[in-house]
């Protein structure tokens, strides 16, 4: 049957199952290329092994061969054998082919650096429509280009241009991985290299027989599986000595859900995924999202990871959750997962087990099984105590418990250290929304009697992006005239105090009113601000009008607790740039920074924008603070980023 296709469409119904590899495909190339294969009749697969075409962004046969091979597919280059009787002719002339590799090592394992820029070594031979649909074992890996030309010129055009590579399904190759008895000794050390065959390899098998012996399982040391899989470099609790940690379990495509993915594709997806966005500042993130409890569990190994201070791998899985936290609808298939910007492999195998497994993963069940990790995330609540100092108290230390600081280390605590150590219960306690107004109306009627009536009072924080309950208050004042907000806090802490209402003032910072007002310098290098340098106090904050108020030093009693209050003094200029400081979810406030700085070169803080280049002042809200109110300057701070506004409810990104 001729494979012409009508005039008017395209015809792929009879080319074997298309199998595509997402490597270096946006999620939209990716969707796009899906809809069109469907469209036109083409079959697709998730199986590789059940494929006979496969479609890339592929331009050599050295990265066809390493994607196959990651997908555990093992082939032998079909022209290789074609050729068998001219290579010695080759090998006489030295112009064979180039295989080798770059080898490194990397803790004592053998690397194999495999670089995908190289020229196609071999001749390309042609290949007509009909020799890709022939009923032979060989796998064919196309460029994506031959398709995209196809739809373009509405017929299948000959894919002798477009092959990169045929290669023959052969059986994983076997290797002698025995260690000999004078190394069975090194063999079980964490560093010990794997072994690798002892026979040589045979001429163009090098890399690709290193990297096989590399991947073999069984030539790696066993202690490298008894790792706990939120750790790099932690002490392994006592429960976990001697205990070979389960392999998670690994994503197969062969599901149904992704078998018939030519018939069932990925639902509409949002714009913002679509076009790739990938800051959190460019889409709508509301709150309860529809996959909040599989959020929930990336979120525990999210803290693993702060508190194994991975500094990389906390930003990928905040990228991660913010992703899906903006996704509209509940997810379905893992191929939805891959889809979203910032989810990569790793997230899609965890929703893989999520969703089999009942709602449960077995890292998170570790965690929680795990003694150091659970007693690290109680010290890291304390007020004062970051992952760092957490990690101090358990591992140098030896504290197991909160009992074992106040016994052994309450002399070594800083003063804010004891204060979140005292009041570890009370702070534990939600704020309603309720009371968290009523001390908004005590501050500002506090501030205005310092002032004057034109003080005006913000609540930031998860209050204003709609959370019934706070773990603390942030307020933000600010007054149309300058010169009311210089050291302001300082006069508004000492009147608070006097009445009761500021138990301790752990915090009081007067930086902002130190350099006049200004917007904060920029820093060739960065560092040594942080986020917020404005002025602020950091207090313990009680209710002295409720019934049965113990005295302050008590923390015995919940009926009224001690609660945590930030207050910020912002001046009217930048007072836009504050309020969004204090609003937004840590990765919104992350990715607002960056998409400052990578998209306009700017250095944006909550006091302000500066010009990296030129270290000029940016305004945004209008020279020296023309807005009427603070949340018009909010939304001037938006205008000017280019950014649409999004409202607080919508930059709950956690």
């Amino acid at each position: 049957m001729s494979l012409e296709p009508s005039p008017h469409k395209l015809n792929l119904a009879q080319l074997p199952a298309i199998y595509i590899l997402p490597a270096h495909l946006t999620p939209l190339e990716l969707n796009n290329l899906v809809d069109q294969i469907s469209k036109h009749g083409g079959r697709l697969t998730a199986d590789i092994d059940a494929a006979k075409l496969v479609l890339g962004k592929v331009t050599t046969k050295r990265r066809a061969e390493f994607e196959l091979r990651c997908r555990r597919l093992w082939t032998q280059d079909v022209d290789r054998i074609d050729s068998r009787e001219g290579e010695n002719q080759d090998l006489k002339s030295n112009k064979r082919p180039r295989f080798e590799g770059t080898s490194l090592t990397l803790d004592g394992k053998g690397v194999i650096a495999i670089d995908d820029t190289d020229s196609n070594p071999f001749p390309i031979k042609e290949v007509s429509c009909q020799t890709l649909c022939e009923s032979t074992n060989a796998v064919k890996v196309v460029n994506i280009s031959w398709l995209e030309d196809s739809l373009q010129s509405r017929r299948l055009l000959p894919a002798d241009r477009y092959l990169v590579y045929q290669g023959s399904p052969i059986q994983r190759p076997a290797f002698d991985a025995t260690p000999s008895s004078h190394s069975k000794s090194s063999a079980s050390s964490p560093n010990s290299a794997p072994t690798l065959p002892s026979t040589p390899l045979s001429r163009g098998e090098g890399i690709i027989g290193r990297a096989h012996a590399d991947a073999n399982p069984s030539s790696w040391s066993s202690s490298r599986r008894k790792i706990k899989p939120f750790s790099r470099n932690r002490n392994i609790s006592s429960q976990a000595v001697g205990k070979q940690a389960k392999r998670p379990a690994l994503l197969h495509q062969t599901t149904s859900e992704h078998d018939d993915l030519g018939s069932n594709p990925l639902p509409p997806m949002p714009e913002w995924v679509l076009e790739g966005k990938k800051y959190s500042c460019e889409r709508s993130t509301p709150s309860p999202s529809p996959n909040e409890a599989f959020i929930e569990q990336l979120s525990k190994i999210k803290l693993a990871r702060i508190l194994n201070l991975d500094d990389i791998g906390v930003r990928a899985y905040s990228t991660s959750i913010a992703s899906l936290l903006a996704y509209p609808r509940a997810l379905s298939s893992t191929q939805e997962v891959l889809a979203l910007p910032g989810c990569h492999t790793k997230i899609s195998h965890l929703f893989h087990e999520w969703k089999t497994s009942s709602g449960h993963i077995q890292e998170v069940e570790e965690l929680e099984n795990d003694k150091r990790h659970q007693a690290l995330a109680q010290f890291y609540e304390i007020w004062g105590v970051g992952a760092k100092t957490a990690v101090e108290f358990y591992d140098k230390n030896g504290w197991h418990d909160l009992d074992d600081i106040i016994e052994f280390g309450w002399g070594s605590l800083h003063r804010i250290q004891q204060v979140g150590l005292k009041f570890y219960e009370d702070f534990q306690l939600k704020i309603p929304r309720t009371e968290a107004e009523r001390i908004a109306d005590i501050v500002l009627s506090h501030a205005q009697k310092a002032r004057d009536s034109g003080m005006i009072c913000c609540i930031a924080g998860g209050y204003r992006r709609g959370k019934e309950e706070n773990g603390d208050v942030d307020l933000i004042l600010s007054h149309p005239d300058e010169h009311q907000t210089s050291n302001l806090i300082e006069d508004l802490v000492r009147s608070l105090e006097a009445e009761g209402w500021i138990t301790h003032t752990l915090v009081l910072a007067l930086t902002n009113s130190r350099r006049e007002q200004q917007t904060l310098e920029f820093r060739i290098g960065g560092g040594g601000h942080g986020f917020d340098s404005l002025d602020k106090a950091l207090v313990v904050w009680r209710d002295v009008t409720k019934e049965g108020s113990l005295p302050i030093d008590s923390a015995s009693s919940n009926s009224n607790p001690h609660r945590r209050v930030d207050i910020i003094i912002s001046p009217w200029r930048t007072v836009g740039c504050a309020i969004i400081g204090w609003s937004g979810g840590t990765t919104f406030q992350r990715d607002l920074r960056r998409y400052a700085k990578n998209v306009h070169g700017w250095k944006f803080d909550s006091s302000g924008v500066r010009d990296r280049a030129t270290g000029r002042v940016v305004d945004l809200e209008g020279e020296g603070g023309v807005c009427a109110s603070w949340q018009e300057a909010e939304r001037k701070v938006f205008a000017g980023f280019g950014l649409q506004y999004r409202e607080p409810w919508e930059r709950c990104t956690w």
